[in-house]
């Protein structure tokens, strides 16, 4: 194993002790807590945290929507930091090198999933801040394969979002078909949707938004959207595509019901309520589609950081220092995030 200097004995992390409602009435889901820290095995790579992104699906793991696949596990599927320690085999980072740890941490490789190019449906994969400890710590490992070089001219909260909300983005636009100059809609106005409204219009397409928080209609028009009203409000005119990043099942017949004939709907999010039931001359009659999204193979993840390196979106952050990842987690749970909450170290 190569290591810059001496490492530290232990390290600090946040954990999911009982996942739950973060409410006024009961103990927070999250405890921080010490831990002896681990030194890289085979092929990985040890990170100190710069900064980690808040995502929702961080939330829904808290809460209890997302069930646990780890007892006590550390959330966080963000992190960008500079590498402390190399282990054996590692090809493609060095000690000192700027690296971002992302949502996909594995996948078998020989699955036909994995074979075809889909590794975001290996049966087998496994996930930064759910199967195995992620960002909401002081230092994080990752399979050096998993893992993306990243820009060192851009601060690290600014690249932190990329790694999920960017990237989730990407493949959900890409789901989508949107096509040239098409107007696409938004429902939902968080992290991922706010970097997604910026890579659609870098593309040449127009954007209409579609979200309850005045405060994020407001950031929509500032990037450029020609449109932002409330999440039930008609749209202006037939979308000829929509990406839904709000996690409300009833949205869904709303989103499609704007479509224009031929138009797609990809659903971005790993949980979502409840859908009603849909009519089908309504919302699927002449040729919408309706699509999930499920995580990212790293060859979205590359094509995105490679886009976003060229195109420079804005990434509006809200910065909560590390301890005080259960305030974060709560301010994105009543809306009081607008663009993006990154934890830094104090």
């Amino acid at each position: 194993m190569n290591t810059t200097g001496s490492l530290p004995a232990d390290t600090g992390a946040w954990v999911v002790d009982q996942p739950g409602p973060l409410d006024s009435t009961r103990p927070g889901p999250l405890v921080w807590e010490r831990r002896p820290l681990e030194e890289p095995g085979p092929h990985e790579i040890l990170v100190e945290v710069e900064a980690c992104g808040v995502c929702r699906t961080d939330l829904h793991l808290a809460e209890g929507d997302l069930p646990p696949r780890t007892a006590r596990c550390t959330p966080g599927h963000e992190a960008v930091g500079r590498v402390r320690a190399v282990g054996t085999g590692v090809d493609g980072f060095a000690v000192g090198d700027r690296a971002g740890v992302a949502w996909l941490a594995a996948a078998c490789g020989t699955c036909v999933h994995c074979r075809s190019g889909r590794e975001n449906l290996c049966p087998d994969s496994r996930y930064t801040g759910w199967d195995r400890p992620g960002g909401y710590a002081d230092h994080v490992t990752a399979d050096a394969a998993f893992a993306y070089r990243l820009d060192e001219g851009r601060p690290a909260e600014e690249l932190a979002p990329l790694l999920c909300a960017g990237i989730i983005g990407y493949r959900a636009l890409e789901r989508a078909e949107l096509p040239p100059s098409g107007l696409l809609g938004i429902y939902g106005f968080g992290a991922s949707a706010h970097l997604t409204a910026q890579l659609a219009l870098a593309r040449g397409a127009r954007v209409a938004v579609f979200t309850r928080a005045p405060a994020a209609r407001r950031l929509a028009l500032e990037l450029g959207a020609e449109f932002a009203g409330d999440s039930y409000d008609p749209s202006p005119e037939p979308l000829a595509a929509a990406v839904l990043f709000a996690p409300v099942g009833e949205l869904v017949p709303v989103a499609l019901a704007a479509l224009d004939r031929g138009g797609t709907l990809s659903v971005a999010g790993i949980h979502l309520t409840d859908i009603p039931p849909l009519n089908y001359r309504r919302h699927l009659f002449q040729e919408r589609t309706l699509r999930s999204v499920t995580a990212n193979t790293r060859a979205d993840g590359a094509a995105f950081l490679a886009e976003a390196a060229r195109t420079r979106p804005v990434v509006h952050v809200n910065r909560y220092p590390l301890r005080r990842a259960d305030t974060a987690l709560a301010d994105l749970a009543v809306d009081r995030v607008t663009g993006v909450a990154v934890l830094v170290p104090e």
